[in-house]
């Protein structure tokens, strides 16, 4: 049975993974703030997008640079396709022709920012240059950074119909080539990590679910929740029941101190079989159409 809409929430452990613009030598994390006054850190969808992109080695799409000085805006090259770069497949475009409308194609997957489940409490690293400098006798450079481990949230929603179409020239892309290209976004999703700052932050999921559905709703986003170390079961069940289509969920057991209550209440797998069933169902939907 032709579905077409896939969702995606996971939670990930990492470390300071997006800074904003900074002060001075101060480098500040990008963070928000919400009710109760406290502050959560996120990783945005750009960032993600941008790490999944060179983890997938998609970044091959033609661009090019219009306008001049402030107002140079840089864009997909006109001629490229979404036959050719799964890059624009997946994430969209907008090409502009000086004297024409714009050429637009909303994005087939949707990232949500990953925001963390732990409150930010100011914490600052604080780093100096001393290693090279001691070796010509000279002063210290003194930085300040932003620092916080946490574990975050985030959706992914993909629109299974829209891949590899493109109306604005008639492709229409076999069904083996949309399956595979998005086989690998998931691949590189399940692995996915993050260079930063000379660091390597994992971002692949210990928890997960979702399924694809008939609905192309991101059911499960804001829902992940954390209590201390506990993740909050009732809101998850309450919602799987709702949405009342098979639903799949993965689990790195031990990674929460209720893991029993996770284990009897959502009965999930491991990762990489949550993966591998997920592909699967896509597989099954190209496979119906």
């Amino acid at each position: 049975m032709k579905k077409g809409g896939l969702t995606l929430s996971m939670i990930f452990e990492a470390e300071s993974g997006n800074y904003g613009e900074g002060a001075g030598n101060i480098s500040s994390l990008k963070h928000m703030t919400r009710a109760g006054g406290k502050n959560y850190t996120y990783i945005s969808r750009q960032a993600l997008r941008y790490s999944m992109i060179q983890q997938l080695q998609w970044g091959t799409t033609p661009v090019v640079a219009s306008g001049s000085g402030e107002k140079t805006v840089v864009q997909f090259q006109p001629a490229s396709s979404v036959k050719d770069y799964p890059e624009v497949d997946l994430f969209g475009y907008m090409k502009t022709i000086k004297g024409s409308n714009a050429n637009t194609r909303p994005a087939v997957v949707r990232l949500s920012n990953a925001v963390s489940l732990e409150p930010y409490a100011a914490d600052m690293d604080f780093l100096t240059n001393m290693g090279l400098s001691k070796r010509v006798d000279a002063d210290n450079s003194i930085a300040q950074s932003e620092i916080h481990h946490s574990f975050y949230a985030y959706t992914i929603t993909i629109d299974l119909d829209r891949v590899g179409v493109d109306k604005n020239d008639d492709t229409n892309l076999p069904n083996e080539e949309r399956c595979k290209r998005v086989k690998e976004f998931l691949d590189c999703v399940e692995f996915l990590y993050r260079d930063i700052k000379g660091r390597r932050e994992n971002l692949a999921p210990v928890f997960a679910i979702g399924g694809v559905y008939e609905r192309k709703s991101p059911f499960f986003e804001n829902r992940l929740k954390l209590t201390g170390s506990k993740l909050e079961i009732p809101v998850l069940a309450e919602t799987r029941e709702a949405v009342n289509e098979p639903t799949l969920v993965g689990y790195i057991d031990g990674t929460f101190s209720n893991s029993e209550e996770i284990k009897q209440e959502l009965a999930p797998i491991s990762i990489a079989e949550f993966f591998n069933k997920l592909k699967k169902q896509v597989e099954d939907d190209y496979a119906g159409c």
